[in-house]
């Protein structure tokens, strides 16, 4: 193919091709078309990336970066802290608002995807390290009661999600992290450390808003060493 020799991505090609095969697809069956070429056309592979994740260790690195002698470096750890423990995307982070954080009974509420809401279970760590800078440092940025979202700039505004993520890579630059930060990096980590403790696939779904099952499943790539051990636990040649 001309594109494929243009350079191309798979992904891009794909999408292509698939535009494609719709619009021959919609010629043929209005009887403009007698055969439909489009059909004999083969997608390009598209690879699957693995998601990228930091180990605990580096979680626990990255928690140490920011500054807690100042208000901004315990809204940072704050958001670090909610981040890694409710699996949240960035943009549902950035849309938190007071009515959404339950303290007392450790959980939080978000809309995802679709206007859907869903409900996390949060940590006490994360809840408490939220309810310090709530409590303490907020009052000082909001600019006033109506303002009901979470995390704010010194700017008195809601945090961007670019902010928040410029923010988090920050850190991790501070935290001497060397991988690439992406925006679902927290996120990814979140997943797989529950699925290398033994958490249902299933639960990680809800947690995570995920549609489709088949999203989630791509983090049992993520841990060798857990598909090992189910290989020993139940191959019989093992």
């Amino acid at each position: 193919m001309a594109e494929k020799a243009r350079g191309l991505a798979a992904n891009s090609l794909s999408r292509h091709l698939v535009s494609l095969k719709v619009f021959f697809r919609y010629l043929a069956q209005e009887g403009l078309l007698s055969i439909n070429v489009a059909e004999t056309m083969e997608s390009p592979k598209v690879w699957k990336m693995l998601p990228s994740v930091l180990t605990p260790k580096e979680i626990d690195r990255l928690f140490a970066a920011p500054d807690l002698k100042t208000p901004l470096g315990i809204r940072n750890l704050a958001i670090l802290q909610i981040f890694y423990a409710s699996g949240l995307r960035v943009s549902e982070l950035a849309g938190l608002q007071l009515t959404d954080l339950h303290f007392d009974e450790h959980f939080l509420r978000c809309i995802g995807k679709g206007r859907k809401e869903r409900v996390v279970p949060v940590g006490k760590e994360a809840i408490e390290k939220v309810k310090q800078y709530v409590q303490s440092v907020r009052p000082q940025l909001t600019p006033g009661p109506q303002e009901q979202t979470v995390f704010l700039s010194s700017r008195r505004q809601p945090m961007s999600r670019k902010t928040i993520w410029d923010m988090i890579k920050k850190c991790a630059r501070d935290a001497g992290i060397t991988k690439t930060i992406y925006p679902h990096t927290l996120r990814h980590s979140f997943a797989s450390h529950l699925l290398a403790n033994g958490a249902p696939l299933r639960i990680i779904q809800e947690m995570l808003g995920h549609a489709d099952i088949a999203t989630t499943q791509i983090y049992t790539h993520v841990d060798p060493d857990r598909l090992k051990g189910v290989h020993r636990q139940f191959h019989p040649r093992a």
